[in-house]
């Protein structure tokens, strides 16, 4: 049968998952999409607030990254909704891109109750980063260091934020899992996205999320449920953010098809000898890989499951191997840029082939 429900679409959002979490990156106003009321008499608690140095060997740990990191962390106020940053270099905050959305400027408050007014330099709603340019800023609100390796599962972490508008607010947890993929405000998905179990909730988004040792480990995003909630990575975050301050803008590796992992199932309906790799299932007409790549048309029951038959079945990317979607986003984000060509090996006809792919620009929405 003829599987009519591959649209435009399932094609755009590249196979990501779909993950039913809220944005936890605003205190909404009482037109916001929490029904929250913002308080904005600039009489709140502060972003963080920094206590005397401990000189016992016994501080904990967790005290220990907030002493350090706190000054860095600020209240993001623009006029619509509250939120969370932090001290990227000398002269920027990052926050997240649905924290600030279309405003020019935004309020900024330091853990030392002074305010300044930042001017929004550059958002991607692709990965929800924003960056702001604020004048001045007490000394002590140096720019935090972001993590060089990858996050580890079970690596305990502090969340520093203002869920609610209550500033300094510390939480702890670990990492729960890592290449995770969540929505963007774009409609896409965000790849590489760290999962925790660290309380998180409105106001918190945009705030660090930092290893014991003190550095980034990434960008607060979403929560509020189930103690899920998400980061976008120290890795991607990196990527961006130079360019948003530099450009305003940052551009997405893009190939314009649909994926799907190979199943057991979708390997019995396709006779491939293995449950391995990526079923493409559909290719958008106007994308990058129109022409080159083939996707399933059909759909059969196997044990009781539609899944797709025939098209291409992509084993690997620059002979990185592919089990995932969430492997193949955060290759695409990570090492690759828009107009690089990468080597697609694929299963077509019952035969193996490498074919080669000019990555396009990730279009502005769904």
């Amino acid at each position: 049968m003829t599987d009519e429900g591959y649209d435009r679409r399932r094609v755009l959002e590249l196979g990501g998952a779909a993950l039913a979490t809220a944005l936890a990156g605003c205190t909404f106003g009482a037109d916001g999409e929490d029904g929250a009321t913002t308080t904005r008499t600039g009489t709140d608690a502060p972003a963080g607030t920094a206590t005397e140095t401990p000189t016992d060997e016994a501080e904990s740990p967790y005290a220990r990254v907030y002493r350090e990191t706190a000054d860095s962390v600020v209240l993001v106020d623009p006029p619509q909704g509250q939120g969370t940053g932090f001290v990227y270099d000398d002269a920027h905050v990052v926050t997240n891109a649905h924290v600030v959305g279309d405003a020019d400027e935004a309020d900024v408050r330091f853990a030392s109750g002074e305010w300044g007014t930042g001017r929004v330099v550059g958002t991607d709603a692709h990965s929800d980063l924003a960056a702001i340019e604020v004048d001045g800023g007490p000394s002590a609100a140096t720019p935090l260091p972001f993590a060089e390796t990858p996050a580890v599962v079970g690596q305990e972490v502090v969340v520093i934020g203002n869920p609610f508008g209550l500033g300094g607010t510390v939480t702890t947890g670990i990492v729960s899992g890592v290449n995770r993929s969540i929505p963007s405000p774009a409609g896409f998905s965000i790849p590489d996205a760290i999962q925790t179990d660290a309380a998180v909730n409105p106001g918190n988004s945009g705030g660090p999320m930092m290893s014991l040792d003190g550095e980034v480990l990434a960008v607060i995003n979403s929560g509020g449920g189930d103690n899920i909630a998400f980061g976008i990575s120290a890795a991607l975050t990196t990527r961006v953010v130079p360019a948003l301050i530099e450009t305003g803008s940052y551009d997405h590796s893009f190939i314009g098809a649909a994926f799907t992992p190979v199943t057991p199932e979708v390997a019995t309906a396709n006779d491939l000898d293995a449950a391995r790799g990526l079923a493409i299932t559909a290719v958008l007409d106007d994308g990058p890989a129109a022409g080159t790549l083939q996707a399933s048309e059909e759909t059969t029951a196997v044990d009781g499951e539609q899944v797709p038959v025939g098209g291409d079945i992509l084993l690997a990317i620059d002979d990185r191997s592919l089990t995932t979607t969430e492997e193949l986003g955060s290759y695409l984000a990570l090492e690759t840029s828009p107009g690089d060509t990468v080597a697609l090996t694929v299963v077509r006809d019952g035969g193996e082939r490498t074919i080669e792919l000019e990555l396009g620009v990730q279009p502005d929405e769904l």
